[in-house]
């Protein structure tokens, strides 16, 4: 088996220590044992196969993508792998680190400014326009490309209930372009429609006032990287999420450090806001229930950053390791 065979299939664990402190089972998909090294390579792989699958990406055509870095990993790994090219554009305000993962696998790499989704120069608008210039590409446009939730909506979520068993009383997870969450909900409550669905949204983003208020508002701003958005995508739009918490960076942060002490698990900030938010949801519930959580990527793409004890000063992010509490 290749890189295309081994995506998906990822352990679904307990986080015992955890568990054991708060009395209610924590169950983290490990999706950063995905060969790409995050929950990204589902999309990526779900996008290039309907792609490929319609016609419409030609032997040794170009993929392009804007993307936060996972994505742009995924499809630059994919491209190799099926002999493509891939130009990959990318915010300057992501970790040098998967900047300089996708200058190594390959990807020709446009780093742009970080501005708002309505400048122009965007770099999902950046993207877009490459594409079009590009002879024999496809613009992957993991926002909107329903491929993204249907690989979720196939894999994942169907993944989650079988190795559960279906004991899950909640799921709760964070958007980043809306697919994971909206996938695995889909799947999730096609089988059990009373399961609890929830949105943990970071400062900065603006669906925890959608799903609560109607309203696209947002509050503050988030260092974490590659979630929250501050519109509806085509993924995300009619998601059946039953509510949204809001978790703030500090909480998330303390969270990856308290995961790497006491649960040996080296993940990313968003896999620690994705934690803290079913610790959160899990406290609300019965002693003994079951929630289920997205561990998005690993921490070794965040070691200049999140995994920065200078960083962290810098951004008035106090260093904690604190315990979560029964």
């Amino acid at each position: 088996m290749g890189f295309w065979e081994t995506v998906g299939n990822t352990p679904l664990i307990e986080l015992g220590n955890l568990s054991a402190q708060i009395g209610r089972r924590i169950l983290a998909k490990a999706e950063f044992l995905n060969p790409g090294g995050s929950v990204k390579d589902r999309a990526a792989k779900g996008i290039v196969a309907a792609a490929e699958a319609a016609g419409r990406l030609p032997s040794g055509g170009t993929i392009v993508e804007g993307t936060a870095g996972n994505t742009g990993i995924a499809l630059a790994l994919i491209a190799n792998e099926r002999g493509y090219a891939c130009t990959i554009v990318v915010p300057d305000d992501q970790s040098s680190e998967k900047i300089d993962l996708l200058k190594t696998f390959g990807a020709e790499v446009h780093v742009v400014p970080a501005v708002p989704f309505t400048n122009p120069a965007n770099y999902y608008h950046v993207a877009r326009k490459i594409a079009v210039e590009t002879p024999n590409s496809i613009w992957a446009d993991q926002f909107e490309n329903l491929a993204n939730r249907q690989a979720h909506e196939t894999t994942t979520g169907p993944e989650i209930w079988e190795q559960s068993g279906g004991a899950i009383d909640a799921f709760v997870t964070s958007a980043g372009t809306g697919g994971t969450v909206a996938g695995v909900a889909i799947a999730l409550k096609a089988r059990d429609a009373d399961m609890l669905t929830v949105l943990c949204d970071p400062m900065g983003s603006s669906l925890y006032s959608y799903l609560n208020f109607g309203e696209l508002r947002f509050e503050g701003e988030s260092d974490l990287e590659g979630i929250g958005i501050k519109r509806i995508t085509a993924n995300f739009d009619g998601a059946p999420i039953d509510r949204a918490i809001r978790i703030e960076d500090a909480d998330a942060i303390a969270m990856t450090r308290w995961l790497l002490d006491r649960e040996g698990l080296f993940v990313g900030g968003s896999s620690g806001l994705n934690v803290a938010g079913a610790v959160r949801i899990a406290k609300e519930l019965p002693e003994g229930s079951t929630v289920a959580t997205i561990l998005c990527d690993g921490g070794g793409r965040y070691l200049s950053r999140l995994f920065n004890d200078e960083w962290l000063r810098e951004h008035n992010l106090s260093i904690r390791r604190r315990s979560p509490q029964r």
